[in-house]
């Protein structure tokens, strides 16, 4: 064990015992909430039926019923489910890098202007589709919004790379300033685009940018399984030099952390994983700031702990989410950032205050 991880240990010691019970606890409740989202649905195809549905699936039953049951559970519940707990993983997990990387418990993935990027992408996309630029958009066909929205968070993140490099070093403090002001640009270029758009497209803009799940499906699984895998193998390795951060950058370099390779490696990696969840669910707030808080409360500030439990809280929030979303107002579908906003506000604000008057800060 290092210093920097020993240091970090001492803070959270009292927690320490009860971290394994935490994680335990956390995926338990992770595959109850996979499996309430198999088993709930305006269909009324519970889980009993998953038995025929894979039948189906493997060519063993041919009936209309079972036939049906496997395009519920199969074809539309479970890349849904899939695809939920990827988003929910990979923002509060960017969440977690940012409020590490900034020291401070308020920052979220929106906060260096991806979202904003990724989102103006999308909604050109969206209205100039129809018009100018349906030559290069229609090749694509149904990947053109995803595809969109991922480059947009990536043209965002070099763009902010660029402006706060000096000498080969990354000043956080630029790029936070950078993120805010490419945020609020992209946000108003958004608000002209879609001024500018007719009736039907800014439904769909404004759908979209609520966020939902509802156009899951397996394409979108496979299309997003690579920054799921590259987000599992990069988070680790960001564990020790986050942890470092905590001391303050000068410390975290004397105790040899290579601060400018874990700041690249952590924005690099919240670009990837915030314009993959942005490309395939739309804009949905929230789990960024609320995860990773409520991961600190229960486990202290080590990140060996808040970056996977952020993970899986995250998931297990958009879950429970898009399951309220499906089942709210059936049979028609309440977008997942209204749920999320609904319930996540008012839990935020019970923990900041319950934090303050305890004398937490």
């Amino acid at each position: 064990m290092t210093i920097a991880e020993s240091s970090i240990g001492r803070i959270s010691d009292a927690v320490r015992p009860a971290r394994g019970t935490v994680f335990l606890a956390l995926t338990g409740l992770l595959l109850l909430s996979a499996i309430l989202s198999l088993a709930i649905g305006p269909t009324g195809v519970s889980l009993q039926s998953l038995p025929r549905a894979f039948a189906a699936a493997a060519g063993y039953a041919n009936d209309a019923s079972a036939e049906r049951d496997r395009l519920v559970l199969i074809d539309i519940r479970l890349p849904r489910t899939l695809l939920a707990a990827f988003v929910g993983a990979a923002l509060a997990t960017s969440g977690a890098m940012m409020q590490g990387l900034f020291r401070n418990p308020l920052a979220d993935p929106g906060l260096i202007g991806v979202s904003s990027g990724a989102a103006l992408a999308a909604i050109a996309t969206i209205v100039l589709g129809h018009g100018i630029a349906a030559p290069l958009i229609a090749p694509f066909g149904i990947y053109a919004l995803p595809i969109a929205a991922f480059f947009g968070g990536l043209v965002t993140t070099l763009t902010l790379v660029a402006i706060a490099s000096r000498r080969g070093e990354l000043a956080v403090g630029t790029l936070l300033l950078a993120g805010i002001a490419i945020g609020a640009l992209s946000g108003s270029l958004g608000g002209y685009i879609s001024y500018a758009s007719d009736d039907r497209e800014l439904r769909d803009l404004t759908l979209w940018s609520m966020g939902s799940l509802s156009g899951a499906s397996w394409q979108k699984v496979l299309a997003v399984l690579p920054f799921a895998v590259a987000i599992l193998l990069v988070v680790p390795r960001l564990m020790r030099g986050l942890n470092g951060f905590l001391l303050g950058e000068a410390e975290a370099m004397h105790l040899g952390i290579d601060i400018e390779r874990t700041k690249r490696l952590a924005i690099a990696t919240t670009a990837a994983a915030v314009g993959a969840a942005v490309a395939v669910a739309g804009v949905i707030g929230f789990v960024g700031l609320v995860a990773p808080h409520v991961m600190r409360l229960i486990s202290g500030p080590d990140h060996r702990a808040v970056l996977p439990g952020s993970a899986i809280l995250g998931a297990i929030l958009v879950i429970v989410a898009d399951i309220i979303a499906r089942m709210a107002i059936r049979p028609a579908e309440l977008p997942i950032g209204i749920v999320l906003a609904l319930v996540g506000a008012p839990v935020f604000l019970h923990l900041v205050l319950r934090r303050n008057i305890s004398g937490g800060g």
